[in-house]
C-alpha cells in the first residue's frame, strides 16, 4: 500500500512554481542600486576642490586623467593605481577599484583647458596626465526620475494590500486574502500541530486543573457521562487576576487533550469592517463542528463579551454587540453544537454580559486565584529549574517573601535575580540576588546617588520610624519586617511588611488600625518638627481611599448604615451618584471621623514613644536599612508576636512563651510591599 501511494503521487504533472513578487522586486532593486552606487561610469567619485587637485594631486604626480564634462560644469579626476594608497582614508580605509575617484565643480569663469594645460606642463614627462573633454547624458537617470515614484507607490500599495489580506483573512479557516475577511483567525492545535505545554508546566492551581481535566475527560470518554442521561457542559470561564496562569492553563489543556483545540483572542473578532466579527464567529463554530469533539479557547473574552448598553449613544458599539449576539447564538442557540466545549479567560468577569454568563453557555466558572504559600513554592521550583542556583538556596524561604505575587510576578523575580547575579559577575544565583530582585520589582531601582541634605535624610528616617512604631504597637497591623531610607522609584524611604495569609476575615477594627499605621509617618514629622510635609501624599491618598471604602463599600459606618454603593457589574452610570447630596455630605463626615480617630490613636502612640522613634531614626541613618530584630531591640516584642503567643498558649493550655517569627540577624527577611504596606515620602 505504501509503494502504491508513492507511485500514485509521483504520476501526473510536475508541480508548477508559484508566482512570487520577489522575482520582480529583486532585479528592480538590484538595477536601482547599480545605477545609484556605480553610476554610468562605474564609480562614485568624491567631491573636492580645484586647489586641492592642483596643489596636492597634480603636484605629486598622482593624477592619471582629468575628464572635463562640458554639459555638467564639472571635471572628474582619476588617480593612478600605484598612488591610490595615499587616499585610502578618504574612501573609508579601502582602495577604490573603479574611477573616476574625485570631481570638482567648474565655474563659468574657469578656463578648464588652459588651467589644466598649465598644471600639466609644470610636471615632468613621466608624471603628466591626459586631458579629455566630453558631453555626457545619463539616460538611465532620466528614466529613473520618471519611473522611480510610480514604482515606489505601486510597491507600497502592493505590500499594504498583501498585509491587509493576511490580517483580515487567513487563520484556520482559509488561505487569507481580502475576500476572506470574514474567516476565523483561530489557531488550530491537533495531533499534527500540538502545543508542548502540559500540566507539568503549570505549578499550583490544583483545583483549577481538576475542573479543567474533567472537561477534557468529557471529550475523551463522553459515554461515561451521558449513559445516565447527563449532558456534557458547554463552556467554562477561567476567571482571576492578571498573571495567575489562565492562558497557560488553557495551553496545558491543548497539550494534554487528544482532541482538536482552537485558540483565538477576543480582539480578533472585531475589525473596522461592519459584520466581520459575526462572520468570524460563525466560521469559527463551523470549523469546530467539523472537528468535533473539540475545544474552543477564547482569550480575553471581555474584549467582545462586555455587557451591552441599554441605550444607543456615544458609549455603544454596534459592531461589538452584533459579534456578541452571534456568539450567544452559536453557544446556545436554536441549533446544537454537540461535542464543542468553549473555554474562555478574563480578569474582568464583572463586566461580562449576563446572557453570556448564564447556565447553558458558560456552565462553570473556574476561579484562578493568586497562589498561596505552597503553590508559590511550586511555581518557584518550575522557574528555578532553568537557573544555576546556589545549592543552599531555600525555595520555601523565597515563597514566604512573596505573598500576593502572581505566577508571572514570580517568573519576573527569577529572571531579575539571574540578571542581578550576572551583573555582579557571580557563577550562581544566590539568595541575596532574589532579595534584591524583589526589592527592585516592588519598590523600583535604588537611587543611592540621589542628592539629599542631612536634614532631609533625618526627616525621612523620622517619617519611616513613625510608620514602623505605630504598626509595631498595633496587633491588627501586618508585621513589620524591614524599614529603609534608601530611595527607590518615587519614594525616599519605605516600611515593608508581610500580610498574614491565614487571615481571611477583615473587620472595621483591623482597617482602623491599618489606617493609623499609614498616618504614622506624617504624625511623627508633625510631633518632631511642628510642620506638615508633602512627603505623605501617597499615605494620605491610600488612607482616604480605604476610609471611603469602609463607608461606601463595606457598610462599616453606623451613621450611613448597612448600605453598599459598590458596583460589581461595572454598568452604573459614572456621571451620576447613586446617593443624594445629603447622603454624600454624611459620607464625607463619616470618612473624616474615621480618619481623625485613627489619627488620634496614632498620635498617642508616637507621643508616648517619641524617644524610641528618634533612636530608630538614628539607627536608620547609620545602617540605611534595619530589620525586625533591630526594631525589637528598641521597641520590644511586637503586638503581633504577643498575640501569636497568646493564641499558642490558649491552644496548648501551657504558660505563655515568647514567640517571635523574626529570623536571626544572620538571616534578615526582606518582604515585598503589599496593599497594606506603607510606602511613603514621595
Amino acid at each position: 500500500m505504501e509503494k502504491r501511494k508513492q507511485t500514485r503521487k509521483g504520476k501526473g504533472k510536475a508541480p508548477q512554481p508559484k508566482f512570487n513578487a520577489i522575482w520582480i522586486y529583486v532585479p528592480l532593486l538590484a538595477m536601482i542600486g547599480y545605477m545609484y552606487f556605480f553610476g554610468a561610469n562605474g564609480g562614485d567619485p568624491i567631491k573636492t576642490e580645484w586647489y586641492k587637485v592642483k596643489e596636492q594631486m597634480i603636484a605629486q604626480g598622482d593624477v592619471e586623467k582629468v575628464t572635463f564634462i562640458t554639459n555638467q560644469n564639472r571635471a572628474e579626476v582619476s588617480i593612478k593605481t600605484d598612488s591610490l594608497s595615499k587616499y585610502k582614508n578618504m574612501f573609508g580605509g579601502r582602495e577604490p577599484k573603479f574611477g573616476p575617484h574625485f570631481y570638482f565643480i567648474v565655474s563659468s569663469n574657469f578656463d578648464s583647458e588652459q588651467q589644466l594645460e598649465e598644471a600639466r606642463n609644470l610636471l615632468p614627462d613621466e608624471k603628466r596626465f591626459s586631458i579629455e573633454t566630453e558631453e555626457r547624458t545619463n539616460y538611465w537617470g532620466k528614466v529613473l526620475d520618471w519611473l522611480l515614484l510610480p514604482i515606489i507607490i505601486l510597491a507600497i500599495w502592493f505590500f499594504a494590500l498583501r498585509n491587509m489580506s493576511k490580517n483580515v483573512g487567513g487563520g484556520a479557516g482559509g488561505g487569507g486574502g481580502i475576500f476572506n475577511v470574514g474567516k476565523s483567525q483561530a489557531k488550530l492545535f491537533d495531533k499534527d500541530n500540538q502545543t508542548k505545554v502540559t500540566f507539568k508546566d503549570v505549578a499550583g492551581l490544583e483545583e483549577a486543573k481538576v475542573e479543567v481535566m474533567e472537561i477534557v475527560d468529557f471529550l475523551r470518554n463522553p459515554a461515561k457521562y451521558t449513559v445516565l442521561g447527563g449532558k456534557i457542559p458547554k463552556g467554562a470561564l477561567l476567571v482571576g487576576p492578571p498573571g495567575t496562569g489562565k492562558t497557560l492553563l488553557a495551553k496545558a489543556v491543548a497539550g494534554e487533550a487528544n482532541v482538536p483545540f482552537f485558540s483565538i483572542s477576543g480582539s480578533d473578532f472585531v475589525e473596522m469592517f461592519v459584520g466581520v466579527g459575526a462572520s468570524r464567529v460563525r466560521d469559527l463554530f463551523k470549523q469546530a463542528k467539523e472537528k468535533a469533539p473539540c475545544i474552543v479557547f477564547i482569550d480575553e473574552i471581555d474584549a467582545v463579551g462586555r455587557a451591552r448598553g441599554k441605550n444607543t449613544g456615544f458609549s455603544s458599539n454596534d459592531e461589538r454587540e452584533n459579534t456578541l449576539n452571534q456568539l450567544l447564538t452559536e453557544m446556545d442557540g436554536f441549533g446544537t453544537n454537540s461535542g464543542v466545549i468553549i473555554l474562555a479567560a478574563t480578569n474582568r468577569a464583572d463586566i461580562l454580559d449576563k446572557a453570556l454568563m448564564r447556565a447553558g453557555r458558560f456552565d462553570r466558572q473556574i476561579y484562578v486565584d493568586l497562589p498561596e504559600l505552597k503553590e508559590r513554592e511550586e511555581v518557584f521550583k518550575v522557574h528555578l529549574a532553568k537557573l544555576k542556583l546556589d545549592p543552599n538556596l531555600d525555595t520555601s524561604f523565597l515563597a514566604k517573601q512573596t505573598p500576593g505575587f502572581s505566577g508571572a510576578d514570580i517568573a519576573n523575580v527569577c529572571n531579575e535575580a539571574a540578571l542581578i547575579a550576572a551583573r555582579n559577575d557571580k557563577k550562581v544565583v544566590e539568595r541575596d540576588d532574589f532579595m534584591a530582585a524583589i526589592d527592585r520589582i516592588v519598590g523600583g531601582l535604588e537611587k543611592r546617588n540621589k542628592t539629599m541634605s542631612e536634614a532631609e535624610r533625618r526627616a525621612t528616617a523620622i517619617h519611616e520610624a513613625g510608620h514602623a512604631t505605630v504598626m509595631w504597637m498595633l496587633e491588627e497591623c501586618d508585621p513589620v519586617l524591614k524599614v529603609t531610607v534608601i530611595p527607590r522609584g518615587n519614594s525616599l524611604g519605605a516600611t515593608w511588611s508581610v500580610p498574614d495569609e491565614e487571615r481571611v476575615h477583615v473587620t472595621d477594627a483591623t482597617m482602623a488600625e491599618r489606617l493609623a499605621g499609614m498616618l504614622g509617618g506624617r504624625i511623627a514629622e508633625e510631633v518632631n518638627y511642628g510642620t506638615l510635609g508633602a512627603g505623605a501624599l501617597s499615605d494620605l491618598e491610600r488612607s482616604t481611599k480605604m476610609a471611603y471604602a469602609m463607608v461606601t463599600w463595606y457598610g462599616m459606618s453606623k451613621k450611613i448604615g448597612p448600605i453598599s454603593y459598590y458596583d460589581s457589574s461595572g454598568t452604573r452610570d459614572t456621571f451620576t451618584k447613586p446617593f443624594s447630596e445629603q447622603t454624600a455630605m454624611a459620607i464625607d463626615d463619616e470618612v473624616r471621623r474615621i480618619l481623625e480617630e485613627s489619627y488620634t490613636r496614632a498620635r498617642e502612640i508616637i507621643e508616648a514613644n517619641n524617644d524610641k522613634i528618634n533612636a530608630m531614626a538614628d539607627l536608620l541613618l547609620e545602617k540605611e536599612t534595619i530589620y525586625a530584630e533591630d526594631i525589637e531591640t528598641i521597641l520590644g516584642p511586637s503586638a503581633q508576636s504577643k498575640k501569636a503567643a497568646e493564641k499558642k498558649t490558649d491552644k496548648k493550655g501551657d504558660t505563655a512563651v515568647e514567640i517571635t517569627d523574626e529570623p536571626s540577624v544572620a538571616e534578615p527577611i526582606v518582604a515585598p510591599a503589599t496593599e497594606n504596606n506603607t510606602d511613603s515620602k514621595n
